[in-house]
């Protein structure tokens, strides 16, 4: 709604920012200057890890609360047990289809282009040490330890750790609860307005998100360098051009299906796909998309749901990465896998990659400790993804972030929770 002025009741006319103050436009400038500050002087932008890493750690510091209190007031705002079972059910069915389309896309593309061609890396002759403490760190995470690790030892333990998850679980006991409380509407309200007021401590936190994606950059690239990049160019390129291809061909079909525009909808969430290319991480967004696909007319309910469960179950992203990073090692060592070898092989990463939001370090955990689970594919050769990593993250966040935002709006349209007339009126305002 427009602004109202007080003195006659008439809409105030309100004059657009200027674009170079708009917030994107701001974190895209930071992440050029950290780039050069990367490239002119790699110390100084080593030194800048701070800036990023306490970016990342004032979002990560919402998080929890934002997620509970939003899923706690949509579903004890909607109070249906069904409802909430049916849409849990649902997003958990798309999830798994788009999911396997991403690993099915991603390896018809690195079969094609074979990236990893002409390496011959000879796996003896690399350190295992170098990728020890990755291979080691996700070992455990198998399917019956992810659903058990959704249940908390104590509730303030899911809320001290940060894992969504299990803050997820509680949030929906406490929701369900509450709505079947009969004096439960002035709590209700009370959640609601608590979580307007953390949702107003991420608008000040965002002021230093140009900061943050600065911070981010400079260390990647002083780190790293864009030396590190040349000798798997094509690696990069495979990737980069696999995500492109599903986000344009996949997630814009499903759009054009579910009836919205997958453009307009990237403009409307460019602010967060911006941060996400900057610190190369999909949670530095999580609060952001939470508040914007409830702006666009989805219901609070269906979001609460969605977007939190998504970003360990709908690693859109993160299936991609994996499946090209492991078939480029077997072509780089020269290691035959057999089209069975190779399903299995998919397989087996597609459910361990359901663990990866519950490891520090994510998808190259779970690359590691899959393949060191496996033997299939010489695990020491992980090494030569070390420099390289960092720049497929970025790929696989937005990818994760783009499949989550759509997602959202389909199992909303799906469950008829979705004000399409509200949500013209927003993606035509971009």
């Amino acid at each position: 709604a427009k602004p109202t002025n007080l003195l006659n009741g008439q809409p105030e006319m309100t004059s657009p920012k200027p674009f170079y103050k708009e917030l994107y436009f701001t974190v895209a400038a930071g992440i050029v200057a950290g780039v050069i500050l990367g490239v002119v002087n790699p110390a100084a932008g080593e030194a800048m890890k701070p800036l990023g890493d306490g970016f990342i750690k004032l979002i990560r510091m919402m998080i929890v609360p934002v997620v509970f209190f939003t899923v706690v007031v949509g579903i004890s705002s909607v109070g249906d047990m069904k409802k909430l079972g049916r849409v849990g059910l649902k997003a958990l069915l798309y999830f798994e289809l788009v999911s396997t389309l991403a690993l099915g896309i991603g390896l018809v593309v690195v079969k094609v282009w074979q990236p990893g061609r002409g390496f011959n890396v000879d796996a003896s002759t690399l350190d295992p040490k170098a990728v020890a403490q990755y291979s080691g760190s996700g070992q455990t995470m198998h399917t019956v330890d992810f659903l058990m690790n959704i249940i908390p030892d104590t509730a303030a333990g899911a809320f001290a750790r940060g894992e969504i998850l299990q803050v997820l679980f509680l949030a929906i006991l406490f929701g369900v609860a509450l709505a079947s409380f009969e004096g439960g509407k002035p709590i209700i309200a009370a959640c609601d307005g608590i979580s307007h007021v953390l949702f107003g401590i991420i608008n000040i936190i965002m002021k230093v998100s140009p900061v943050g994606a600065f911070g981010a950059m400079a260390f990647t690239i002083g780190k790293y360098g864009l030396k590190a990049m040349l000798p798997l160019s094509q690696l990069l390129f495979c990737v980069y051009l696999t995500g492109v291809i599903f986000i344009v061909v996949v997630l814009g079909s499903i759009a054009k299906v579910a009836k919205f525009s997958l453009w307009k909808l990237l403009r409307f969430i460019r602010e967060e796909l911006v941060i996400v290319a900057g610190t190369s991480s999909s949670e530095s967004a999580l609060p952001g998309l939470i508040r914007k696909l409830e702006q666009l007319g989805c219901s609070r309910s269906v979001v609460g749901l969605v977007v939190p469960s998504g970003y360990s179950f709908n690693l859109d992203g993160t299936s991609i990465y994996l499946t090209i990073a492991a078939i480029f090692l077997a072509q780089a060592t020269n290691t035959n896998l057999s089209t069975r070898e190779e399903i299995v092989l998919l397989l087996v990463l597609m459910l361990t990659s359901k663990g990866a939001a519950a490891v520090s370090g994510g998808g190259f955990i779970t690359l590691a400790a899959t393949l060191s689970s496996m033997g299939m594919v010489p695990v020491a050769s992980i090494a030569l993804l070390l420099g390289v990593d960092r720049f497929m993250s970025q790929m696989r966040s937005l990818v994760n972030l783009v499949g989550n935002a759509v997602a959202t709006v389909v199992v909303a349209r799906w469950e008829n929770e979705f004000d399409a007339e509200k949500a013209e009126r927003v993606l035509n305002q971009q």
